[in-house]
């Protein structure tokens, strides 16, 4: 089926035509539910982790070996995962993914209730809930294109964009920190096992096409170097992803390990309190979606994405600056308002630029290079925080974040794809176009 929103771009546009044009599409409605459902489950689980941390071992280093705990084994499984998602059914992967995530998060849930539960026994588990994030996500970000025609992506990128931060960071955190501080730990992991269950069905129930396959298929070393030279051969993607590495490796591990910190120990505030300040990124993220959904995807935009997030990594500084849960809440709000449309744009320009054979390892090859560095980001986190304090930390992670970010931009070659989206556009209703078909004679490959 084809539609034509053209209108709806226009200044003044009625934006949610636009935003759910995709939910047209039978298998991306049952995606989309499943992933409403998991990701409300997601944003459960975030609070119930951090407070069930905190109660295990009330010290810094606790959410950072979580973090190191969860994102080596990520890291570890992504370009298999890749390579697979390329080479088998998409689908599939998708349906063990989220199985083996249910079962793991029973697991837990069954421990924190009897109480038996031990801070190792939390590493284990989350690790193990970090293998199947490494297998859904390469899967999931690549059959979004086989399921949704070409002209739709950028309403379905700004969807996914607003259903994200409603239920993982506001309507999950708010009803994970009532069910912490009502019920416990215990039950909002059920809860957030429960939804893994939900989305399994959905995706069980997805009839999708068979996926164009990658040509060089001799082996997983060949597809794995193939994707790397894809990657290699184009500055705006390589140069984000390793901009991307060094701002993660700044401010990601103070952010995901302080910030709770901050408001349990330095603002003696409560679960709730922590939820509410995740909720906030949540509204700010709803907004952001919003608004790209009515102006659709940006001219220059390699420049408005790298401005985003730039703005976004320095709004971090904003947690070691807060003094009360009302100023952490706007600090949150900003950083994922502008992370979220960043990302918009970012998810955009891989599915127009990225031929669809490619895009599951390009995918993987993308969060494998990105968080390549956490669990070190992670590791350095507890130790940086007790040699210059807590609040110090967080603001310094924000400008190094920061400018790392801002400096990718200036690449040579980097900004070289702005403007190819009217050609893209001109052949939207086909498979993404790769941009050595259209990238001016200027352009100068990195290949090694």
């Amino acid at each position: 089926m084809q539609h034509s929103h053209e209108g709806l771009d226009r200044p003044g546009g009625f934006s949610r035509v636009n935003l759910l044009a995709p939910l047209r599409h039978r298998d991306f409605r049952l995606l989309w539910t499943g992933m409403t459902i998991s990701l409300l489950g997601d944003g459960i689980f975030l609070i119930a982790m951090a407070w069930q941390a905190y109660e295990l071992w009330n010290a810094p280093a606790a959410l950072s070996l979580l973090g190191i705990g969860m994102t080596i084994p990520t890291i570890a499984f992504l370009l298999p995962a890749g390579v697979l998602s390329d080479r088998l059914d998409r689908r599939s992967l998708m349906l063990c993914a989220d199985a083996g995530r249910a079962v793991v998060i029973a697991a837990l849930a069954v421990l924190s209730l009897t109480g038996l539960l031990t801070f190792w026994e939390l590493v284990v588990i989350v690790a193990l809930y970090g293998v199947g994030t490494a297998f859904f996500t390469p899967a999931f970000e690549a059959i979004v294109p086989d399921i949704v025609p070409a002209a739709d992506l950028p309403a379905a990128n700004s969807l996914d964009q607003f259903v994200r931060p409603i239920t993982l960071r506001l309507a999950g955190p708010a009803l994970g920190g009532a069910l912490v501080a009502g019920v416990g730990t215990g039950a909002a992991f059920a809860v957030d096992a429960a939804s893994f269950v939900a989305s399994t069905v959905a995706v069980f129930l997805m009839r999708p096409p068979a996926h164009p396959r990658s040509a060089h298929v001799e082996s997983s070393l060949s597809a794995v170097k193939e994707g790397l030279r894809f990657v290699k051969s184009r500055v705006w993607l390589w140069g984000t992803l390793l901009s991307a590495t060094i701002a993660y490796l700044a401010f990601m591990g103070p952010a995901e390990v302080l910030l709770p910190y901050v408001v349990k120990n330095e603002l003696h505030a409560s679960a709730g309190d922590l939820g509410l300040v995740f909720a906030a990124g949540g509204v700010g993220a709803i907004g952001a979606a919003l608004i790209m959904g009515q102006r659709g995807h940006p001219g220059r935009d390699v420049t408005f994405m790298y401005a985003t997030w730039t703005l976004a990594t320095l709004a971090v500084a904003g947690y070691g600056l807060a003094t009360a849960s009302w100023q952490l809440m706007v600090a949150c709000l900003l950083f994922n308002a502008l992370e979220t449309a960043g990302t918009i744009v970012w998810a955009t320009i891989k599915q127009r630029h990225v031929p669809a054979s490619m895009l599951g390892r390009v995918s993987s090859l993308d969060w494998l290079i990105s968080i390549g560095l956490l669990p070190l980001s992670f590791a350095l986190t507890a130790p940086v925080a007790a040699l210059v304090g807590v609040r110090a930390t967080l603001i310094g992670a924000a400008v190094i974040g920061g400018v790392a970010t801002l400096g990718a931009l200036f690449l040579p070659g980097m900004r070289d794809i702005e403007g190819l989206a009217a050609e893209a556009d001109a052949d939207r209703d086909g498979p993404p176009l790769d941009p050595e078909l259209l990238r001016p004679p200027a352009f100068v490959d990195v290949r090694s």
